[in-house]
């Protein structure tokens, strides 16, 4: 029997709340019992609340590198852009660029195929009135640029949840579409994620 295909999901609380039942992680499992194919991959979360870009920098080797996956999807960048407005930290958009590369080359000097996610969202309106709908572009453009040079799947999620709520968001409410508070993904923002990375497998 071949070894399963062990896939890593590197990244912060949404990540991390992916493993719980209902969650993205739990639900592409479910998704992958049902077509008997569930013995062919070995998916293991790694997310951790609050984490930017180098958090996962500096958790590369322990988190993922020593688990010796086939695959790792990355997705970071909302805390890069949320925490300079909650909390005065977050990620300048250069060195977000520079510490992404980083962990790009590293694991792929080890072999392991790569999946880019971009940032989904912080709050839903459709209007381009969300207050960080711009760094959020800008974070997402970066990743996209990424993924191109270096060879990389892109699961763009920032264009997904801008389409769907586009369709889904008559009221511009600011959360509750495919959030429960505008970041972090409820039943729906967990299916569609979901679907959107089994593309990737």
């Amino acid at each position: 029997m071949p070894k399963p295909t062990r896939i890593v999901f590197f990244g912060d609380s949404i990540t991390e709340a992916g493993v719980n039942p209902g969650g993205y992680i739990a639900q592409m499992r479910d998704s992958l019992s049902a077509r008997n194919q569930a013995a062919n991959y070995e998916l293991l979360g790694a997310g951790i609340g609050g984490n930017k870009v180098y958090d996962l920098y500096l958790r590369l080797e322990s988190d993922v590198l020593e688990k010796r996956p086939d695959q790792v999807f990355v997705w970071i960048g909302v805390n890069d852009v949320w925490h300079k407005k909650t909390h005065g930290t977050g990620t300048d958009a250069d060195k977000f660029e520079r510490f992404y590369t980083a962990l790009i080359k590293k694991m792929q000097a080890q072999g392991i195929r790569l999946t880019l996610c971009t940032p989904a969202c912080v709050g839903e309106k459709t209007d381009c009135t969300n207050t960080l709908d711009g760094d959020l572009n800008h974070y997402a453009n970066i990743i996209r640029r990424l993924a191109k040079t270096y060879n990389c799947g892109l699961c763009d999620f920032r264009e997904a949840f801008l389409n769907y709520n586009l369709k889904n968001n008559p009221q511009n409410a600011e959360k509750g579409i495919l959030t429960t508070d505008g970041v972090h993904l409820n039943e729906k923002g967990n299916a569609l994620v979901a679907e959107m990375m089994l593309e990737f497998l």
